[in-house]
């Protein structure tokens, strides 16, 4: 996937939606938009003040968007705000992918409305079976060959490919290695994928919130060989959230 329009490290390559469409204006209301002057992320928002995304995400001088369909209109909708705590998950790893999860604690807390609802953590943090068809919704990149991310909000189909056939020689041959907190999601065709911009993002299964957009190949978003890949709430990860957002934060956690 392409690095220019994504908010990541060196090396880490972000996700655009491939293959998809627009969404119905405002109505994934826990989309949430990561931005900096120049790069974008997404989210989701999981409480009031709480944006789940991806840890590789840089957000230091970045303000969360929430209520957003167009990423560069102007919007009754959206409320803004600036990022208070910066929370990745303590054994991300950039070098092999695994752990990328964050969470960004909100100056300030959302006003629910029709635009802005939170969305609910999995109720268990079990695998998703190989063959489930999920979407994934973001702002990013609509073709290989193009830097522009879109103006609006997108949403594509993918479906869970097993770790197996994802590790082997024919795709990402173990670099890195597809673990068991990762989920690789694509189409037997190819052409439907996230790329750069749509890191951070949800994975939706089923209707519920199950990974978080984590990378893909260089270049080759949509590519049959290189499906995406997604952080998997596991259940690990679903009690360290609650257990971090459910109390009282140290004042170490990469303040603002």
């Amino acid at each position: 996937m392409m690095l220019a329009s994504s908010l990541s490290t060196l090396g880490y390559l972000c996700m655009n939606i491939i293959g998809g469409q627009d969404v119905i204006p405002h109505s994934k209301p826990f989309m949430a938009l990561i931005k900096d002057k120049k790069h974008y992320c997404g989210g989701s928002l999981i409480k009031k003040n709480w944006v789940l995304t991806a840890a590789h995400c840089q957000t230091k001088n970045a303000e969360v968007i929430l209520g957003a369909h167009s990423r560069l209109k102007k919007e009754k909708e959206k409320q803004r705000f600036k990022i208070a705590k910066r929370i990745p998950y303590p054994c991300f790893d950039s070098g092999n992918k695994e752990n990328d999860l964050m969470l960004l604690q909100l100056k300030g807390k959302v006003k629910i409305n029709k635009a802005v609802k939170t969305t609910n953590l999995p109720n268990t943090g079990t695998d998703i079976k190989p063959g489930t068809r999920c979407q994934v919704i973001g702002w990013g990149t609509t073709n290989n060959q193009m830097n522009d991310m879109s103006d609006t909000l997108k949403q594509v189909n993918v479906t869970v490919i097993d770790r197996n056939t994802c590790n082997d020689k024919k795709h990402y041959n173990l670099q890195p290695e597809i673990t068991k907190n990762m989920v690789c999601a694509g189409d037997v065709n190819g052409g439907k994928d996230s790329c750069s911009g749509d890191s951070g993002g949800p994975l939706i299964c089923n209707g519920e919130l199950k990974g978080i957009t984590s990378f893909g190949k260089d270049g080759k978003c949509g590519a049959v060989q290189y499906p995406g890949v997604y952080t998997l709430l596991t259940a690990s990860y679903i009690n360290w959230i609650k257990k971090t957002i459910g109390g009282d934060l140290e004042d170490d956690f990469f303040a603002d």
